[in-house]
């Protein structure tokens, strides 16, 4: 309570009345799977160009993420976390300068291309003394001649990436400090980064018992030491368990932290049944997310059903064909899969009608052609199992021409109507917070409840919901009639929320008759 203490005038804020609830994200994706170079913690990018700075560029004709990532965008995506998965075995790359090592932003071979020139700031104080220090990278691509891009200006090919970092100094307090500039690890505090996400390339380490004011020494160098495992990826490492002393920093783990509460869709591209079912499995147990699997280059139609050969979830769903597209370099024509296509047209929906439009009768941009024509024949039989068609029809493009998760309940065997509940469920989640630790009371529940209408009416005007009255299309109640005396002295809040969800129009029939007029007498 406010304290009234001398006589005067009195201004107040107070708060009354229902909270508004904000949707949440529902188009932002996470793929998982190999890259050709990079770091292993989730990252944002939000273009193809993005993902090239970070990740590389498309290598070995096994490796489908490059491909996905470039479909995803080219049909609408936003905005993207990239989890680079490696084996166990890899190890980064490194090299010393002084009490200082520079190491490779991931580990994989990729980073004994890697050539790091320290030298003394460009910036000089009086009497010629340098400011500080400067960091350059470069990456050269594999194949390529390796030499110092910096000394060696005239000579190619280039290096594909290069970042400089100037006058970087070794005073904590100031902004040029080397840790707030570029990613950096004190490992007397840990092996942990605790600078930015500044460096696609490296980051820099001070060793154990280096000095705060210390920096490191003049040179270039190439990195050493790094190692890829030939060991194929399996569940195991897509999960991102410790196993072999790895730090949980990558894959499905890494994705359950709070940085990443906004992914929405996951998906990694031509994995085996066991990565498939981790990432179902990821999904499930979040309960905010949801799935998108590929099928495999070589499945046959006649053994095409999902909910025997993988599982049957409502969180799920299953795209065949292999799609036809262009290389992003080249131009040739590549047989992928099509998930990271398919992904991009979930996030076209989304921004342009809502999760509740099913992202089905849509073109898949950049699509050249299909691994597999299927015809109406040929879908009465996959559509009931679950598989979601891809199909190219006459004048009309090549389009996603199915909508169905992979459960076998008929309440969530469509897309659309299991991420609406996902977004309805994780928004009133987020909305909610505020309620917990409340004075448990009538005034309470009649405040969640006006808060939540007015969420839900939002959505019924968009067209989420089924009904033409509020009534028909939801209700709320939380009261003694979903509460009882033990739940309310055990500070339970208990509310019953119905919600009628639109369904899409997957059978359109017309019955036309013949309307002949008889004569009345």
């Amino acid at each position: 309570m406010p304290e009234y203490l001398h006589p005067g005038v009195y201004i107040e804020e107070i708060e009354r009345g229902p909270r508004p609830i904000e949707g949440v994200p529902t188009s932002t994706a996470a793929f998982l799977g190999e890259t050709e170079r990079g770091p292993l913690t989730p990252t944002l990018v939000t273009s193809y160009k993005d993902y090239k700075r970070s990740f590389g560029d498309i290598f070995g004709d096994a490796q489908f993420l490059p491909y996905a990532v470039n479909g995803f965008f080219e049909n609408g995506g936003k905005r993207l976390y990239v989890c680079r998965i490696v084996g166990d075995g890899a190890a980064p790359a490194a090299s010393t300068f002084g009490e200082f090592t520079v190491r490779a932003a991931g580990p994989g071979l990729w980073g004994t291309r890697l050539f790091v020139r320290i030298d003394d700031s460009t910036t000089k104080k009086t009497g010629n003394v340098p400011v500080g220090f400067r960091l350059r990278m470069a990456y050269f691509q594999a194949g390529s001649e390796l030499f110092d891009p910096f000394e060696n200006r005239q000579k190619t090919p280039r290096p594909q990436v290069t970042e400089d970092f100037d006058d970087l100094v070794t005073d904590e307090t100031s902004p040029d400090f080397y840790g707030k500039r570029v990613p950096f690890i004190d490992l007397d505090k840990g092996d942990t980064n605790q600078g930015p996400d500044s460096s696609a390339l490296g980051i820099l380490v001070r060793n154990a018992g280096a000095a705060a004011g210390v920096r490191p020494e003049n040179g270039a160098k190439l990195l050493e030491g790094g190692i890829d495992d030939a060991n194929a990826l399996g569940a195991d490492d897509f999960q991102g368990d410790i196993q072999g002393g790895r730090t949980v920093e990558q894959g499905l783990t890494a994705l359950t932290l709070d940085p990443f509460r906004e992914v929405a869709l996951v998906y990694a591209p031509n994995v085996g049944k066991d990565v498939a079912l981790a990432i179902i499995a990821h999904c499930e147990s979040l309960r905010f997310r949801f799935a998108v699997i590929d099928s495999q280059k070589s499945d046959t139609l006649n053994l095409l059903d999902p909910r025997t050969t993988i599982t049957d979830s409502e969180y799920a769903a299953f795209y065949y064909p292999w799609i036809v597209t262009s290389d992003p370099r080249t131009g040739a024509r590549k047989l992928i899969p099509p998930g990271g296509h398919v992904l991009g047209v979930y996030a076209r929906t989304d921004t342009e009608r809502g999760v509740f439009k099913a992202p089905a009768n849509e073109i898949l941009r950049g699509v050249l052609d299909l691994q597999t024509d299927i015809n109406d024949g040929t879908q009465d039989v996959l559509n009931p199992r679950g598989v979601n068609a891809i199909r190219q029809f006459p004048g009309r493009g090549i389009r996603v021409w199915g909508a169905r998760t992979i459960s076998s309940n008929a309440l969530w065997k469509y897309v659309p109507v299991r991420r609406l509940f996902i977004f309805l469920e994780r928004s009133i989640y987020e909305g909610t917070q505020f309620v917990v630790f409340e004075p448990n009371d009538d005034r309470l529940w009649a405040r969640v409840v006006d808060t939540i209408r007015l969420f839900l009416r939002g959505q019924w005007r968009l067209g989420a919901l089924f009904g033409k009255t509020e009534q028909e299309a939801f209700f709320i109640t939380c009261d003694r009639t979903t509460m009882s005396q033990d739940d309310i002295l055990n500070g339970r809040l208990i509310c019953e929320i119905g919600i009628a969800p639109v369904r899409p129009a997957e059978f359109v029939i017309f019955r036309i008759f013949q309307n002949t007029a008889e004569a009345q007498r």
